[in-house]
């Protein structure tokens, strides 16, 4: 069995995707999603000049060894580029070999180790009465957790604050626009929305919230004392991880769950942070860390130190990273949660796909492969748009983290 042409596929229906296809001489092909948020041409241009030459002629069945050549092999290895060229090869190298199986991805990965995939939403509002409300109408979807985020007074463009109740894309212009942060007024504010979400619908479910790397570990370890009596499921990227060892402060003054890891790209940013225990869930991505092969390796490593998943899943990722992460978290017996922001229309007709939603969970299909496909007359219609994501400044003009 031999690769016979590979091709990269960027669309546009409502935000930017970059997708690899993969053909063979036995008419399998298999897709992998490469989208990099706001620099998605630089990825789709290491695949096409640099990868895509190489895998002609190799034999798509390798997967391992075809994962080597390009972490390997490349030399200048790492990197959130390099990861999701080699992350959308190898998870379509994954599909073609479940389709030439004749079984659902997650059969291949060692079958069940649960029936559905517990996700978590996105509530926001301008103040606290809209997220509550927003909350509201997550649990009258059937959501058993939800993520929380507010407008904070006196902070302009709040992250995770949107415009509409469902879908959420921050990377909404051609030239980054500009957003507030104070962290004072953060501390002030989002104990009171946590208090008043427990007020107005208790403990039943699981409330979640994102720093979004925001904090100094001082200030993230404050944060989570002040919560604790709210009983969140998770406080996520608290404080930049680029420094493992700064988890360790926080640890040592709260008991809040701690999540981190979406911008992670190998298992070295994250080795410290699981060896140590000093994270609860890791959020590593299939897209962002090297496909399936990598992603396997990382969540081995958590589940020694009782680390468990929770994966990024926004709408920088494609339904080929959603579906294919559906059929990892089926498999992964140290499964924790999975995000699921819901595409738009627009993006779930370019690539149709066998997973859904039912009473707080998603399920997988049993297409044989990871369940995602690409209609490429379709995608055609939608051409490429220049987005970049946000960039944030204190009151006084410095540049702080988005």
């Amino acid at each position: 069995m031999k690769i016979t042409a590979a091709r990269v596929i960027v669309t546009c229906p409502g935000r930017n995707f970059v997708t690899l296809k993969i053909e063979t001489d036995q008419g399998v092909y298999g897709i992998g999603d490469a989208t990099l948020n706001g620099r998605e041409l630089a990825v789709a241009s290491y695949l096409t000049d640099h990868v895509i030459p190489c895998l002609i002629g190799m034999d798509p069945q390798r997967i391992e060894d075809i994962w080597q050549y390009l972490y390997r092999g490349a030399y200048w290895r790492r990197g959130p580029v390099t990861m999701r060229a080699v992350a959308a090869v190898d998870v379509a190298l994954w599909d073609i070999k479940a389709k030439m199986a004749g079984m659902p991805l997650y059969q291949l990965l060692g079958g069940r180790s649960r029936d559905a995939v517990m996700v978590y939403g996105h509530a926001n509002g301008a103040d606290i009465e809209q997220t509550v409300d927003a909350v509201g109408q997550y649990i009258d979807m059937g959501y058993k957790a939800i993520r929380a985020q507010s407008g904070v007074p006196g902070v302009e463009k709040a992250y995770g604050v949107s415009g509409g109740t469902l879908h959420y894309e921050p990377a909404d212009a051609a030239l980054p626009t500009v957003t507030g942060w104070d962290t004072r007024k953060s501390l002030n504010f989002v104990p009171k929305l946590f208090e008043k979400l427990r007020d107005t619908y208790g403990f039943d479910h699981h409330l979640l919230h994102d720093g979004h790397h925001r904090y100094t570990p001082q200030e993230a370890a404050n944060l989570g004392k002040m919560l604790e009596p709210f009983q969140l499921f998770w406080l996520e990227d608290m404080t930049p991880a680029e420094n493992q060892e700064a988890f360790r402060l926080i640890r040592q003054h709260t008991v809040t769950p701690l999540a981190v890891g979406e911008i992670f790209n190998t298992i070295w940013d994250a080795k410290d942070l699981i060896q140590n225990q000093l994270i609860d869930y890791i959020r590593t991505t299939i897209v962002g860390a090297g496909g399936v092969t990598h992603l396997r390796r990382i969540a081995d490593l958590a589940s020694l130190y009782q680390v468990r998943t929770g994966c990024h899943g926004a709408t920088d990722l494609s339904p080929v990273t959603m579906g294919t992460a559906l059929h990892f978290d089926t498999w992964v017996p140290n499964f924790g949660i999975q995000e699921y922001m819901r595409h738009t229309d627009e993006t779930d007709a370019v690539f149709p796909h066998d997973y859904h939603f039912h009473d707080g969970y998603l399920h997988c299909g049993e297409t044989p492969g990871h369940g995602v496909d690409i209609d490429e007359d379709l995608a055609a219609r939608y051409p490429y748009k220049p987005a970049y994501l946000p960039v944030a400044r204190l009151a006084d003009g410095q540049l702080w983290n988005w």
